[in-house]
């Protein structure tokens, strides 16, 4: 690893480090949330804006820094902003946050791992190259999948940092509008799992397995076709 990454994993490592000692012990937990709910709609009621560009900030840097707590801000925008604000800032946050991480993973890691594994990242970025979107797409969507370890994953890829910005944004959509249509009813949440049922996890991962599949089979039956 030459200088420059070291400079810059040092510069993350710190900006990581700021980030927590910033935040209020216990500000990124549920109970954290909800202690200090009231105050907070205070301050969005007296400067809405700052407030929101506050959150939306907070959101990118808890993303992009893979620290623990996306699905807690989620929930807290749900409760302080009107749902298609709350949604607009999650929305572009969260992507934003993601993409940053994906491209740090990019530049700290692509290239050793590229030497390293040569043949198997062949094939790994050739089936991107083929179905990178789909697989994407399917990952986003599983709640079950860590938000941080597809960042990590997809900054191994080549996949494009347009194609992994749109995907992301349409696929974290669905679950973000449940977590934060969830956050406004937030005295009522005892935990992530009222939120995420069995049922609606089966959904997303349904949902998400569904373009894969679909193409699975349209490409199993051109084959048989053309034999």
């Amino acid at each position: 690893m030459n200088i420059r990454k070291i400079a810059f994993l040092c510069a993350l490592l710190g900006a990581f480090i700021l980030t927590i000692v910033m935040l209020p012990p216990g500000s990124l937990s549920l109970e954290g949330i909800k202690t200090h709910q009231q105050a907070l709609l205070s301050h969005v009621d007296h400067a809405p804006l700052r407030s929101a560009l506050i959150f939306f900030a907070l959101y990118v840097a808890v993303s992009a820094l893979s620290i623990p707590g996306a699905a807690i801000l989620t929930l807290l925008g749900g409760a302080l902003f009107p749902l298609w604000e709350g949604t607009v800032l999650v929305s572009f946050a969260s992507t934003l946050g993601a993409t940053l991480a994906m491209l740090a993973s990019r530049y700290l890691l692509r290239e050793w791992v590229q030497q390293r594994f040569t043949l198997q990242m062949k094939t790994v970025n050739a089936g991107m190259a083929r179905d990178g979107a789909g697989y994407l797409f399917a990952l986003r969507l599983m709640p079950l999948f860590p938000f941080f370890l597809v960042n990590l994953l997809m900054g191994l890829t080549r996949i494009a940092v347009r194609r992994y910005w749109w995907v992301s944004q349409v696929a974290m959509l669905p679950a973000t509008i449940v977590f934060l249509n969830a956050g406004r009813e937030l005295g009522r949440v005892t935990s992530l799992r009222d939120i995420l049922s069995p049922g609606m996890l089966f959904a997303f991962t349904l949902l998400g397995l569904f373009p894969l599949a679909t193409r699975w089979l349209f490409s199993r039956y051109t084959s048989s076709f053309k034999k």
